[in-house]
């Protein structure tokens, strides 16, 4: 009996602890606090936090300014349903708080347009409203600035505190500050007082660097639960945060020990650009307030008004967060998206006054343009005896810094070498490092003073066939008596797209180049005429018509599949670029694909990898038949037709007439033999001349080694176009 009741006992106590570890766990749970649509990010003091958004955020009058990451000025709620975390219905988002940005930019997502900000003190990313793991999330949200609630019976209760600068770090000068005075005021009105007016107690804590007093401890300083209006001013939000921190810390708490801020209006403008050309100063977000500071202006006129030496944290500022409107920045010219370089003549044969000139023509352009990251970007690179970067594409995003910067140019003299310059925009320039969006033409604008020191042939022919779009502007070319000294005459006609006229404008003075801006832009933004952008990689059809017969075998068949993919993945892959299609035949015919089914290069090598082996006869003609009727008769107008047939062996019916027809009605045929292939078959289905269009490997395995050769004919053909 004995052992039987220890036993009940010991169970009895094992339950009562499941009960309070269950109860335990039941009141740590997290409470998510629920903030409105109208709420911004910087009217919170929380570094990171989850909150819960309502329902109907994606109302236009909610503003938010950014992309990814957004301007504290933002509502929380809109950029949480911008970024795709919560949708209009609302739910639950973590927020963490990170350093200013220069260059929001806006954009349209999920039903909300983001506004553009040229720069501001504080930002913000939204995500998923999964808390971290060991992370504490505090329950109650810390505002800058709240509005007091009415007490019962009508009262209204304001209180104010009254809270010491924390000293910087790195200050030498440590001082102990003297108690300061809570203050509790009391607006009364006709009704009775409420039931209970919180006490206060003063507590000190003393540090290396400072000595604060404080109230005695509550959840936290600005509570909305606790207390009414705070009124601490945006400027020292911040900074009382961080001394109630301060305070909690020494106190044993743990709810918000760290706290990061960039809210400030000091500015640093020490920092250049990473770039070659004129530094842009950006300012960035600071502790330290200069003493010549509006804010500390105002903290010292209220120290003189109190008579005490804390300053104090219950006035209320008449501004809001933006102390003036924010003028509307311009995403672009959407009918103009192209990126632009502008390869400006900084020769000291153009003297100073016809530099001006030149800089006033190229903000001409820039206003003209209308510059902005949906629209046009541009660049400058300044060329003499060796070419510079200026700015890149990404440097400005608006004309009117664009123009600002343009007028800080300084001319750099030498001579004028155009060809060095366009090697190097070629190499260098359109990169995506320095903007380059992949999906807009790229433009390269020369302007020439008279005429190159070097030779530009070469140089325009490899920025060509690169795909970049090369325009002239030649400014007082030489005369009859002048043109023996042009060291490669007829220099404009070998260096841009085409010699049509279109891409070269010859302007007999500069005191008449800006009746020239009007055409030039209007030639750039007509993008269907940029002819270089298309290139032998991203401007055909290509068509393979493999040999699936029983001679080739699986395991071959394998091998021929990885030589059609390793052609393919040269090309630049979309329905707008190459697309490519197969065939498979034996005496009969399958279309794998069409040129219309896969719009990415990784769809179309993960199609050309699920080929299945069919094995059967050769019926060569009969292929070339189907894939004409199925592939090249569907290619796009614009597209270069491009048949590439392997086979193995000889085919059992005719190959010539087929091909004949095919090449009449456009197609540029490859053939490839392996093994038993006929080379009377090959020559007959190659496009002439025979030799750049015709390969023959005794083995399989040696297939690899013609695809540099494929790729290099496909392009060195389509770069012997007439350019007229």
């Amino acid at each position: 009996m004995k052992v039987i009741a220890v036993v009940f006992a010991l169970l009895l106590s094992c339950t009562l602890a499941t009960k309070e570890v269950a109860k335990k766990n039941k009141k740590s749970k997290l409470y998510v606090p629920q903030i409105e649509c109208d709420i911004k990010a910087a009217k919170i003091i929380n570094p990171e936090f989850i909150a819960k958004c309502p329902s109907g955020c994606q109302d236009t009058k909610y503003r938010v300014y950014g992309t990814d990451i957004y301007a504290s000025f933002s509502s929380v709620c809109g950029a949480a349903i911008h970024s795709g975390i919560i949708d209009k219905a609302g739910g639950k988002i973590l927020v963490q708080k990170v350093a200013g940005q220069s260059g929001y930019k806006g954009s349209y997502s999920n039903g909300i347009q983001s506004l553009s900000l040229p720069r501001w003190r504080e930002s913000f990313i939204v995500s998923e409203g999964k808390p971290k793991k060991g992370v504490q999330y505090p329950s109650t949200l810390e505002y800058s600035s709240v509005k007091s609630p009415s007490a019962k019976g009508g009262t209204s209760l304001r209180r104010e505190y009254l809270t010491t600068v924390a000293p910087l770090p790195g200050t030498k000068t440590v001082t102990s500050l003297p108690k300061p005075t809570v203050v509790t005021t009391e607006s009364v009105s006709t009704v009775p007082k409420p039931t209970a007016v919180p006490t206060t107690i003063s507590t000190t804590l003393s540090t290396k660097a400072m000595t604060v007093a404080t109230a005695k401890p509550q959840h936290a300083m600005h509570k909305v639960r606790d207390i009414g209006s705070s009124h601490v001013h945006p400027a020292y939000s911040s900074v009382a945060a961080v001394a109630s921190r301060q305070v909690q810390a020494v106190q044993g708490r743990t709810q918000n020990q760290a706290f990061r801020s960039t809210s400030s209006y000091a500015s640093n403008r020490n920092i250049p650009r990473a770039n070659a050309g004129i530094q842009r100063q950006e300012p960035i977000a600071s502790f330290r307030k200069p003493a010549s500071s509006p804010a500390n202006l105002a903290v010292e006129a209220d120290l003189r008004k109190s008579e005490s030496s804390l300053f104090e944290t219950g006035f209320s500022s008449k501004e809001d967060l933006i102390p003036k409107p924010l003028e509307p920045v311009s995403q672009g010219n959407p009918n103009c998206k192209v990126d632009l370089s502008f390869l400006i003549d900084g020769s000291w044969s153009i003297g100073k006054r016809r530099f001006q000139i030149q800089k006033q023509f190229l903000k001409d352009v820039a206003q003209a343009l209308d510059v902005g990251i949906a629209g046009p970007l541009m660049g400058i690179i300044q060329y003499g005896d060796d070419p510079s970067t200026e700015f890149n594409l990404k440097t400005y995003l608006n004309s009117k810094d664009l123009k600002n910067a343009i007028e800080k140019i300084l001319q750099k003299g030498g001579l004028s070498n155009v060809g060095k310059a366009l090697s190097f925009v070629n190499k260098n320039f359109f990169d995506d490092s320095n903007g380059n969006r992949g999906g807009a033409p790229n433009v390269a604008i020369v302007m020439v003073d008279g005429w190159p020191t070097d030779k530009v042939e070469e140089a325009s022919r490899l920025a060509r066939e690169s795909g970049i779009n090369i325009f002239f502007v030649t400014i007082e070319g030489p005369d009859e008596n002048e043109k023996q000294n042009v060291i490669e005459p007829n220099f404009v006609d070998k260096a841009v797209c085409r010699t049509n006229g279109y891409y070269s404008i010859n302007v007999p003075s500069w005191f008449s180049l800006h009746k020239v801006v009007q055409p030039l832009v209007k030639r750039v933004c007509d993008s269907d005429r940029l002819a270089c952008s298309k290139t032998c990689l991203n401007s055909a059809d290509i068509g393979f018509v493999i040999d699936g017969s029983s001679s080739v075998g699986t395991s071959n068949f394998r091998t021929v599949l990885q030589f059609v993919a390793n052609i393919s993945k040269e090309f630049e892959i979309s329905d707008t670029d190459t697309r490519i299609g197969a065939v498979q035949y034996t005496y009969e015919q399958r279309l794998e694909f069409s040129f219309d089914k896969h719009r990415t290069k990784q769809d179309v090598l993960n199609a050309i990898k699920r080929i299945n082996y069919w094995s059967g006869g050769t019926s060569t003609g009969a292929a070339i038949n189907y894939a004409f009727e199925q592939l090249f008769s569907k290619s796009k107008p614009n597209k270069r037709k491009i048949m590439i047939l392997i086979t193995d062996g000889r085919s059992y019916d005719d190959v010539r007439g087929p091909a004949t027809a095919a090449h009449h009605n456009g197609v540029i045929a490859y053939s490839i033999g392996i093994a038993w292939a006929a080379q009377d078959e090959l020559e007959a289905i190659a496009t002439d001349p025979d030799r750049q269009h015709s390969f023959f490997v005794d083995e399989f395995d040696s297939l690899y080694r013609f695809v540099p050769r494929i790729i290099q004919n496909i392009c060195t053909e389509f770069n012997s176009q007439p350019r007229n």
